[in-house]
């Protein structure tokens, strides 16, 4: 029996909600989410995508219905307003699209590839990851490499962090300057890494692992302390300017922290590091995700010749993926014709041959000619519908493999041509569509 399956995604991003809308749909982690999707009995394989800009899941199903049900569950603590729905074709476009930076708040941002790598991995070892998302992940990935490779996507503002220091320096002066950075995961690596290059005098590092900021710390060109968390009320009164990165839960930089001098803060955290009510303190200048939209503009007119080359690239792999399945498809469905075939063939083999032997045993020799005979009948007779087939799934013909299958398998029915079309990306003509599609 061929392979099913039809992906269905989610998914709530900057362009669709806020930060607390993105923080609600949040799972407590990427593969926690995958295991969680997996628990529904008509889901076969599952991806989650968690950022601080983001959170996506795809399942596959042998309906699209299924897959909605359950991804509507899965986001049923956000207002539905701010979810995308994506059938089919539009969730393998936008998994290419994430990739190569194309839907991130700063055009071609390099620091997504890496977290849809991180999140095919977890979805791997969770047990999310089988043959369909195997191949739309994976090509994601590798579009999102040669995006940033073979066009010019990522030059100028590329991450989340370099934008924060950006929008820092419009208010106030960095060169010389004491700064914050909360959290050393990835965000607050490359904003302290931003920040040593602008020329400020020194750099405090706060973490829940003093360790980890210390190596941290070792890796950029400035004079540089790390810290506990504890220590992050008397650090935030030194600092002219802050940037919180940690993904906690709960706000780490309270109004009473800071006040005693003019101060940036630029709160990358999701859910949000920086109590709201800071940018009531007088001399604080307070930004969070949603303010870089702003930073992010000047980028994406830099980059829009760019975009236009990754577009291209994406409609050219986007044909190819589905090219791969199809080709997988047909490869399948030739398979369970040389099944069947084999099986008859060996059946016919051996009663022919225990019928000539009698009492003279053939030789080996003459039972290989025999089996070689076989052999070579069932190649040729299956060598022209083996062709055919190919075509037939190239030119999405399922009624020809429908036909075929029924010839060699009686039990396989008309369900599962229609799961087999959709998992294509192409519309079922020989059987009728769901409303879903």
């Amino acid at each position: 029996m061929i392979r099913g399956g039809v992906v269905t995604g989610m998914c709530v991003t900057h362009d669709s909600g806020g930060i607390d809308d993105i923080a609600a749909a949040s799972p407590e982690s990427q593969a926690a989410g995958v295991e969680t999707l997996l628990s529904a009995p008509s889901v076969e394989e599952a991806f989650v995508l968690s950022t601080c800009n983001r959170t996506e899941a795809y399942v596959v199903t042998g309906e699209p219905a299924e897959g909605l049900a359950v991804l509507r569950a899965f986001f049923a603590d956000v207002d539905m307003d701010v979810v995308v729905q994506m059938h089919h074709d539009e969730s393998l476009v936008h998994l290419l699209r994430v990739a190569t930076g194309l839907e991130s708040v700063i055009l071609g941002e390099d620091q997504i590839i890496g977290q849809v790598r991180t999140a095919y991995e977890d979805a791997r070892e969770a047990g999310g990851i089988g043959h369909l998302l195997e191949l739309a992940v994976t090509k994601a990935i590798r579009v999102g490499e040669r995006a940033r490779t073979e066009t010019a996507i990522n030059e100028g503002v590329v991450s989340l962090g370099s934008a924060a220091v950006r929008l820092a320096e419009r208010e106030h002066r960095l060169e010389g300057e004491t700064v914050l950075v909360v959290g050393a995961g990835e965000m607050g690596q490359l904003a302290a890494r931003n920040l040593a290059d602008a020329g400020v005098e020194s750099v405090l590092l706060a973490n829940r692992t003093v360790e980890n900021a210390g190596h941290v710390l070792a890796g950029i060109d400035a004079p540089g302390e790390p810290l506990p968390l504890e220590a992050l009320p008397e650090a935030a009164s030194k600092a002219g300017v802050i940037v919180a990165a940690t993904g906690r839960d709960d706000p780490l930089i309270e109004p009473d922290h800071l006040g005693e001098r003019e101060q940036v803060v630029v709160d990358l955290g999701q859910p949000r590091d920086v109590r709201p009510g800071v940018a009531d303190v007088d001399g604080v200048t307070l930004y969070d995700l949603d303010d870089l939209e702003d930073i992010t503009a000047e980028t994406r007119e830099q980059r829009a010749d760019a975009a236009r080359d990754v577009e291209a690239m994406i409609d050219r792999e986007y044909e190819r993926l589905c090219e791969q399945y199809k080709r997988a498809r047909a490869d399948e469905v030739i398979a369970a014709m040389y099944e069947s075939a084999e099986r008859v063939k060996q059946c016919e083999l051996e009663t022919a041959l225990s019928r000539l032997e009698g009492d003279d045993a053939f030789t080996d020799e003459q039972r290989e000619v025999v089996a070689a005979m076989a052999d070579s009948l069932v190649g040729q007779l299956l060598a022209p519908p083996t062709q055919s087939l190919r075509e037939a799934a190239a030119e999405d013909d399922w009624s020809t493999i429908n036909t075929a299958l029924q010839l060699f398998d009686p039990e396989f029915g008309p369900d599962e041509i229609s799961v087999a079309s959709q998992f294509t990306g192409t519309p079922d003509v020989s059987v009728g569509a769901t409303d879903d599609d």
